[in-house]
């Protein structure tokens, strides 16, 4: 069972005048299709997760463009791509706790789904949405004040590690040194509509699996695959 959602809006610092956007922010789908095959009724978070998607985005793209008023169009993108992926934004829910506040479908529960990246990643740009909503006229000011801390934070990471890293090279570099090793990378699933598709890529070395990821492109994904490989590896 999802905890006491008070407990998040004091995480979060912001109290909702309609709790049931909060609710809904925090409904997988799962969760509303159970209620659905018992004749009740609960709207999920995909709908809100796209509007969060658009409102992460600009938001972003504003802070960067006006902090680094001398960088490139070319280096604003993979620094917005850098702090918006799916492995960030994941980050940036696990540390308010997010997946704990979920509303789960049983099979979902039991399958982890308070830690699939996915989820949370879909929870916390909904949860964007949700406030940029409530908060009325305000709500770009109050998603911002929100939302640019984990940004910031992030970016210092990305500073501090030397992180606009291509995983996928780096791993291509370490198989090679043995020979004979085949690496690939397979997608395994994919999910949503057209406009807003989740990918999931198994990083494989000689047909046994290496590392998982996923992402809002394959590309991504990919990258996000070869990261866990790297980990397991421990050259990471």
């Amino acid at each position: 069972m999802p905890r006491n959602i008070a407990e998040l809006e004091e995480k979060i610092g912001y109290e909702f005048k309609n709790i049931k956007l909060l609710e809904k922010a925090l409904t997988h789908s799962s969760y509303a299709n159970e209620l659905k095959a018992k004749k009740r009724f609960a709207e999920c978070n995909e709908r809100l997760e796209f509007l969060g998607d658009s409102v992460l985005s600009i938001i972003v793209s504003e802070y960067l463009y006006s902090k680094y008023a001398q960088s490139p169009e070319g280096e604003l993108t993979k620094l917005r791509a850098a702090v918006v992926q799916s492995s960030a934004l994941a980050s940036y829910a696990r540390s308010i706790e997010l997946g704990d506040y979920l509303y789960l479908g049983v099979g979902e529960e039991k399958n982890g789904g308070r830690e699939r990246q996915s989820n949370l990643e879909n929870a916390f740009e909904a949860l964007l949405a949700a406030i940029y909503i409530d908060a009325g006229e305000n709500g770009k000011l109050t998603v911002k004040d929100f939302l640019l801390p984990f940004v910031v934070a992030e970016i210092k990471k990305i500073g501090d590690t030397g992180v606009h890293r291509d995983f996928k090279t780096e791993l291509q570099q370490f198989i090679q040194q043995a020979e004979g090793d085949y690496l690939e990378y397979v997608t395994v699933d994919e999910q949503g509509p057209d406009h807003n598709k989740t990918f999931w890529v198994e990083a494989r070395l000689n047909r046994n699996v290496i590392g998982k990821g996923s992402g809002k492109t394959k590309r991504e994904a990919e990258q996000n695959a070869a990261c866990a490989a790297l980990e397991l590896f421990g050259t990471n």
